[in-house]
């Protein structure tokens, strides 16, 4: 396993949007004092320090890695991200595991405002840019073969049967499950495992013909339950 991430210039900006529970107590509370629109647009370009956002990020990411390993197979060969930011959870899996192809679904653009908390059917925020995510898996250690990133907004999501699919803090935190809902039946078979986070994991156990909560999360910026999805039942 890779002990530190390399950023590319400005990532930390990225980064900091993604998961707004990487910057400094000072910089949150500036964002509540000078609001969301300067602090999306001036803080997180002026005011960050790349160094300690990196091992933040990185620290995340092993944490996050961790506690998903054990459903990450030996034979799995294909893994869908969705709304995984520039994918510092997936440097991780590909330092340890060579052989798995990634594809990436995301947005390639920063909206003007940083907004967070559920968007029900609607998947309007995003927080990314391309150049720059691929520019940080490829000095990360990853070959230009094994990934692929997909616009969101193109709608031209791969057609492929997925091993493992992972969504933290994204599919059906941020946004309804409804709009990967039949597109996951698509890409999935019975051994599929969908990892998500979720307030609401009852709800699954009649969308999956097995729903494991993997990790209680208490925290009141990301509070949920992760759970293991697999076999879709309708």
């Amino acid at each position: 396993m890779i002990e530190s991430f390399l950023l590319p210039k400005k990532a930390e900006r990225i980064i900091v949007l993604q998961r707004i529970e990487l910057a400094s107590q000072f910089l949150k509370k500036l964002r509540k004092i000078l609001g969301r629109y300067f602090f999306t647009n001036i803080v997180t370009r002026f005011f960050l320090n790349p160094k300690k956002i990196s091992t933040k990020y990185y620290d995340l990411m092993k944490s996050e890695f961790l506690l998903i390993n054990k459903y990450i197979h030996q034979n799995d060969k294909t893994y869908l991200s969705i709304g995984g930011g520039l994918g510092g959870l997936e440097v991780i899996v590909n330092s340890v595991r060579k052989d798995i192809n990634f594809y990436f679904i995301e947005r390639n653009y920063v909206s003007k405002k940083i907004v967070y908390g559920w968007g029900g059917e609607a998947n309007r925020e995003a927080y990314n840019n391309f150049e720059l995510q691929e520019n940080f898996l490829k000095i990360n250690g990853f070959n230009f073969e094994n990934f692929s990133l997909v616009d969101y907004d193109l709608k031209k999501f791969p057609l492929k049967k997925f091993d493992l699919v992972v969504s933290l803090f994204s599919l059906d935190y941020h946004y309804d499950f409804s709009i990967y809902h039949e597109y996951l039946k698509k890409i999935s078979n019975d051994n599929t495992r969908i990892i998500f986070d979720t307030i609401r994991p009852d709800y699954f156990k009649d969308i999956f013909s097995k729903v494991i909560v993997i990790n209680t999360n208490h925290d009141t910026v990301h509070k949920s339950k992760r759970i293991v999805c697999t076999s879709f039942i309708k």
